[in-house]
Order: structure tokens, then sequence, then C-alpha cells
């Protein structure tokens, strides 16, 4: 992780501190991890929830607790007694967004139609790009224009429910991950035992508070298993949240004069998946191509429909879809254990985690329960 990175801006997170047998709500200062965590901060809840949560880091005191090098080293698939990154988040809510660019819409209409079998796919992708071409690009989703598309899609009958979602009015917006559940930088992340296609989903993260205001932005990996949710919509909640499976980090990256939503809607984002095997993946997703507004994301998820008094981690969705081969011809890209996911942006930094089954992450055990305990312990509530 460079230091250079985190140099300009503002970037708060958290560790998990042996020593004190729990978590600490952090700032990036001058390539140093530094401990925030007080009575005024003890969560990042606490934090984002200020009315100026930037000018409450740079007036906060705090404790050294090493560089950001030597976190990050202490950081790959760690155990308990190392001091590593966690999320940084902690009592806020982990929803996402599903199908909100055209290029992978398409994608997702083609694991319904295969019904989670990835040898249907290519053939089935030829069909629908065929009959679908480019028309999606640069339609706003429910306006009359998507109307008129829906009619005829569905005269074509290739209408879908991701399709539905993709170019109607209302988005699709999920529960990814449990509170505190989420894992951060260098741990591993969980795919489901059952699942034989699936495949890391780069994401931007934004940080809202409980009264809907973006405070910030990371990244995130919603992994994505394409048979699972492919063979039915009915199992998104199997396919989506299981023990590790959420990834986000390595920092919120708060706004300022330095960085702001405009800074998001336009935000580049590379993926690269090494594998034990030798294979490398190679991928890009771009904001621009969005086919709603972050915003218009965020009003869809809370307001008077539905309220989140600890805020909420928002998941954007994502461009990529990979259909590259791996093992054989027409059977498309998936994981194997022991894979190492890079996600990218020059302006939030690296997000990297290591491919394990579910069975196999170390198990979810501090809860929200563990965590006022643990700060009621330190003088901290």
């Amino acid at each position: 992780m460079k230091r250079e990175t985190f140099d300009a801006g503002h970037f708060v997170g958290r560790v998990w501190r042996p020593d004190v047998d729990g978590p600490a709500v952090v700032v990036v200062r001058e390539g140093r991890v530094v401990d925030i965590t007080s009575r005024e901060i003890p969560t990042m809840r606490d934090l984002l929830e200020l009315d100026d949560p930037v000018a409450a880091v740079d007036d906060a005191k705090g404790a050294d607790l090493g560089s950001l090098e030597a976190v990050a080293e202490s950081s790959r698939e760690p155990s308990a007694d190392s001091l590593h990154f966690l999320a940084p988040c902690d009592l806020q809510a982990v929803k996402a967004c599903g199908v909100t660019f055209a290029r992978s819409m398409i994608e997702r209409v083609i694991e319904e139609q295969a019904a989670g079998d990835p040898s249907k796919a290519a053939a089935i992708r030829e069909r629908a790009i065929k009959i679908i071409g480019e028309s999606l690009n640069n339609l706003k989703p429910g306006s009359p224009e998507a109307a008129a598309m829906k009619k005829a899609f569905q005269e074509e009958g290739v209408w879908s429910q991701y399709l539905e979602v993709g170019i109607g009015p209302d988005a699709e917006v999920f529960t990814k991950s449990q509170p505190m559940a989420s894992v951060g930088w260098g741990a591993s992340i969980g795919l489901h035992p059952i699942s034989k296609w699936n495949n890391p989903e780069p994401e931007i993260v934004l940080a809202v508070d409980s009264g809907g205001t973006v405070k910030g932005a990371t990244l995130g990996n919603d992994v994505n298993l394409r048979d699972v949710e492919g063979r039915s919509a009915l199992l998104l909640g199997k396919a989506k949240d299981n023990n590790a499976s959420c990834s986000i980090g390595p920092f919120i990256r708060l706004f300022d004069d330095t960085y702001s939503m405009d800074h998001v809607r336009s935000a580049e984002l590379d993926l690269v998946v090494e594998g034990e095997d030798g294979f490398i993946l190679e991928g890009h997703s771009s904001m621009r191509e969005i086919s709603r507004d972050p915003l218009d994301l965020v009003s869809q998820t809370i307001g008077r429909h539905h309220q989140y008094p600890d805020g909420f981690m928002l998941f954007l969705g994502t461009l990529f879809a990979p259909v590259k081969d791996r093992d054989a011809p027409g059977q498309g890209f998936t994981h194997k254990t022991g894979d190492v996911v890079r996600i990218s942006n020059p302006q939030l930094g690296p997000l990297i985690n290591t491919v394990r089954l579910s069975t196999e992450c170390p198990e979810w055990r501090f809860g929200v329960a563990a965590l006022m305990r643990n700060l009621a312990k330190r003088n901290h509530l």
C-alpha cells in the first residue's frame, strides 16, 4: 500500500487492536495510522454522523499505531492476534444496488436465461447482444423512452426481471451484508461452497449518514455467485450474504475540498485477479457509464419509506462482467481458491483480498453487542 495515495485528502478507517481486544477508528496522517477513538468518536458511525467530520478528524488527537506499510503487511489474511485493517464501516447497514450499468445488465439476463449453467452463456450472450445491441446505451431508466423499449423487448420475448430494474423507474437495492460482518483490506473473501460460477465485482461504495447525506466513498467487492442467483432471483440473499462475502476498504475518503461526488461520478476502477494457477484476469469499470446517478440511488435507498439511524454503506454497482475463458472454451471465468483480487482507483487506493470458501474464512464472531461491551470497557461510551 503506497503512502503517496493517501497524502492528499482525509482517509479514515478501522483497525483491529489485539492489545485492547477490539477495533479502533483511525486516520492516515503522513503515512502513519493514528487511532482517534474516543468518547466523541467511539465508532465510525459516530464520526460520520457529525456535521463536519473533516474538522473533527483534523482536531482529533490520537495514538500512533505504526506506518501504513507495516499495518498493511500484518493485514494479509490476519489473525485476531495481529494489528490489522478492518472494513472501515461498523454500525452502518451495508446495502447494494444491482444492474446499474447497461453492459453488465446483459450479463444478468444471460445468467437468468442460462439458469446458472456457464456452458450455455456464450450462445445466450450472442443472441441477447443481437437483439439488444447498443440500444440500452444512454437510456435513462424510468423515462418514456425506456418504457417504449420495455414494450419492444417484451414483443421480442426477451423481457427479464433484470431489465425491469435496469431501465425501469425502480432501482434494485438489496442487503449485501450485516453490520460488522464486512471484511477489510488483506482479509480472505468468501465464496459459498455450493457456487461453481462466480466472479468479483469492483465497485464504488458510498458512506451515507442517517440523514441521507453522503460523507465519503471507498471501494468494495460485491462478490457475485452467478450460478446461484442465475437459478432464481429468490436466491439473491443466499448468493450475496455469506461469511466474508463482502469486502470494503481500505479507507473511507471523506468529502472535502480535494474530493467530492463529482470524483465519484467520474471514477475509473481497475481490477486484476491473479490465480495460483498462473491465470490473470484484468478488468475495468467506469462510473461514467452508470445508468443512474449515485444520488438517485441514495434517495431510492433512504427516505420516508426507509430510515437508517446508523447510516449505511451503498455499493453502486459495476460495469465489470468477465467472459474470458479460464479452464475450457465457452466456460467463461470463475474464481479458484487462492485467487488474489486487487481493485484500485487512484483517489481511493487499492483493495486487496484473497479468495477462499466462506467455510474456510475466519468465522464472524465480533458483532454489535461485542463492540458495545468492548467500548464500554475502554471507557469510550
